[in-house]
């Protein structure tokens, strides 16, 4: 036990190293480096495979990315439960297979002619259904496999891949779409999700039996544990709250500085994509360097002022000029938010795992997915509506200001709770 003397300065952990972890835990990360892959490189492979093959309207695009996340999640709210009160890795499994199979019915039936929007709209929504469900079970199922002081290495090291896998992906997948058009993009995504769920297929680990439901209960009080719990807990209901609002702008900016930097600036397509591209590899370098920053600082400390960073950098695109000067500040400012976000995410990732019970962690992962899902698109249409009034300039102004007052949703008495321990105090099986 460490005394009171001793304790580390605001909850600071020793720093972990990927090396320590199992090789359980590798091939878990190995199937979710190969999807990953496969997503980046499928990345807007719908709306292509929409626009090319079936002359899809704007309005129909839209309603694409719309209607499958909506649908996608409401279908996730009632399968909460049975992912939390089940084994996790056959719920990744099936996840994999369905992403993987109802993508490669998208070739199918476009090599056969039958290929309609509702298809795709269907597949759509399947992919939030499998993304939802496979972070919900896979959530659980690492906590399960991973010592304690193991967690911040491991989710850095998820983080990095995703970081990597968008920044490598999309350039190639951009490239095979010019060489052998849209579906090959959707091909090569399907096949990543069969893969993935054949190399989870073969860990031979004999899972724990999962958490039972209380006897009684109803299954509406269930399918709200997730939220209920988010709702109990001070700490995690800030970081819900911020996530949430962080999580909107962020979508809702992309296609205003889309807008601004190509219609407003006048920079080249090209010059477009130089620019999201390169910030990118801050997000890894940020994932990287995140365990030591943390075993260093703290858990708590880490994720409160990566938090808040994080939030800074939007005010300053909607001033950047239509020059070389103004394409670097644009750049720069991309970033700090994606280095920040970076280091950010694996603290978040970690402190949920170990806030949260077992017996929760599935609907906690899964009511933040579901939440983020319908809350996106809100955001969208209301910077989208401030933006046809008031020009994407401005819209671009109301949201960096709202990302401004979002650091102070973030829980900032936790810092001084972090180093008694109680900010990380799980939530317990029977809370509210």
């Amino acid at each position: 036990m460490v005394t009171a003397d001793r304790r580390p300065p605001f909850g600071a952990v020793p720093v972990p190293t990927w090396r320590g972890s199992s090789r359980h835990v590798r091939r878990v990360w190995a199937a979710y480096a190969i999807s990953q892959a496969g997503s980046g490189i499928g990345t807007g492979a719908l709306p292509l495979v929409a626009i090319l093959l079936l002359d899809a309207s704007d309005w129909q695009i839209s309603m694409l990315a719309a209607v499958g996340g909506i649908a996608g999640a409401a279908a996730v709210v009632p399968l909460g439960p049975w992912v939390e009160f089940h084994r996790k890795r056959p719920v990744m499994i099936g996840a994999d297979l369905l992403r993987g199979v109802t993508l490669l019915s998208v070739p199918v039936a476009a090599w056969a002619g039958g290929l309609t929007f509702g298809q795709l709209c269907v597949v759509a929504a399947a992919q939030t259904i499998g993304t939802i469900l496979s972070s919900a079970a896979s959530t659980a199922y690492l906590k399960s496999l991973v010592p304690g002081d193991q967690l911040v290495a491991v989710n850095a090291r998820w983080e990095s891949t995703m970081w990597t896998a968008g920044t490598l992906g999309p350039p190639a997948g951009g490239v095979l779409v010019s060489w052998l058009g849209a579906l090959a993009a959707v091909l090569v995504d399907a096949a990543s999700f069969l893969l993935s769920a054949l190399t989870l297929g073969r860990i031979r680990r004999r899972e724990s039996a999962p958490a039972a439901p209380e006897g009684g209960r109803h299954s509406m009080a269930e399918m709200t544990a997730g939220w209920r719990h988010i709702a109990a807990h001070p700490v995690l209901f800030r970081l819900f709250a911020h996530a949430l609002t962080f999580g909107s702008c962020i979508v809702a900016s992309t296609p205003l500085i889309a807008v601004l930097m190509l219609r407003d600036l006048g920079f080249s397509p090209a010059q477009y994509g130089f620019s999201l591209g390169v910030p990118c590899a801050a997000g890894v370098l940020g994932s990287v360097l995140a365990p030591r920053i943390i075993g260093r600082a703290g858990l708590m400390p880490v994720l409160l002022v990566a938090g808040a960073a994080r939030c800074l950098w939007m005010a300053v695109i909607p001033f950047a000029p239509g020059t070389t000067a103004g394409l670097a500040l644009i750049i720069a400012s991309d970033t700090l938010l994606l280095f920040s976000a970076g280091i950010f995410n694996p603290a978040f990732s970690t402190y949920r795992m170990k806030a949260v019970a077992d017996g929760y962690l599935a609907r906690v992962t899964a009511a933040w997915a579901v939440s983020s899902k319908v809350a996106q698109p809100v955001g969208i249409a209301a910077a989208g509506a401030a933006a046809a009034v008031l020009g994407a300039r401005t819209a671009l102004l109301m949201l960096a200001g709202v990302l401004l007052a979002s650091i102070v949703v973030l829980p900032w008495r936790a810092w001084r709770a972090a180093n008694t321990g109680e900010a990380a105090r799980p939530i317990e099986k029977g809370q509210p």
